[in-house]
């Protein structure tokens, strides 16, 4: 899972960087709330760890904007602990607040939780991209509430990307989530199952709204708005 941290202090964030990654995260970096909003809609990352005191766009008026975009959970760092301070941030729409300075294994726990009920929610939820469902508690897929016939590869390549929209994956990635699936597979294979579920998902196959070719990195799953 992808973890955006948005820190100006670089130092902090280059520590924080270590340890996420030593958990197993993937982990991007941005130093500012201008950039934070920019990373959030270019590349949607499962969690977004967020400094309150920031250049540009300060930490709780990026909250006030993505959660009017998107509902990634969002773990606030701030040296001020007042009250007040803390259900401003929440009110906002922060998932969980952690007072700088701030213990490492408390800030991983912290991460932990939320990124399970990520996990939660994509693994028991149905999940809807425009007029694209996917159901996997049914192994359903519609588009505009007409039903959609998958196999058991398409609907795991499709699942996997649905569950973080927006974000690029590579033809590997993909191989894995099929992996025991299909039998013996290729890269080309991922590129096969992609253009059978262009012919089923989208109005013109030829111009996708959906499922995005990433030249030279992979495909992504968006919501069809062409936004």
């Amino acid at each position: 899972m992808c973890v955006l941290v948005a820190e100006d202090n670089v130092m902090q964030a280059d520590m924080l960087g270590r340890y996420l990654r030593q958990e197993g995260y993937q982990v991007r970096l941005v130093h500012d709330g201008r950039a934070a909003i920019d990373e959030v809609r270019r590349n949607p990352p499962d969690l977004l760890i967020l400094d309150v005191m920031m250049p540009f766009v300060d930490g709780l008026d990026v909250v006030r904007v993505l959660r009017n975009e998107t509902g990634i959970p969002v773990l606030m760092l701030t040296a001020k602990s007042t009250e007040d301070d803390l259900l401003h941030g929440l009110d906002l729409g922060a998932d969980d607040y952690v007072t700088k300075p701030y213990s490492p294994r408390e800030l991983m726990a912290r991460v932990r939780t939320l990124l399970r009920r990520v996990r939660r929610t994509s693994a028991n939820s149905g999940i809807a991209l425009g007029d694209l469902t996917i159901d996997p508690e049914r192994h359903e897929v519609s588009v505009r509430d007409t039903p959609v016939e998958c196999t058991a590869s398409e609907f795991r390549i499709l699942h996997t990307m649905a569950a973080s929209p927006g974000r690029v994956f590579s033809r590997g990635q993909l191989l894995s989530a099929v992996h025991g699936l299909d039998g013996y597979i290729t890269e080309r294979t991922i590129d096969a199952h992609v253009m059978n579920l262009r012919k089923k998902i989208e109005v013109q196959p030829r111009k996708p709204a959906y499922l995005l070719t990433v030249h030279g990195v992979g495909y992504k799953l968006v919501d069809g708005s062409g936004a």
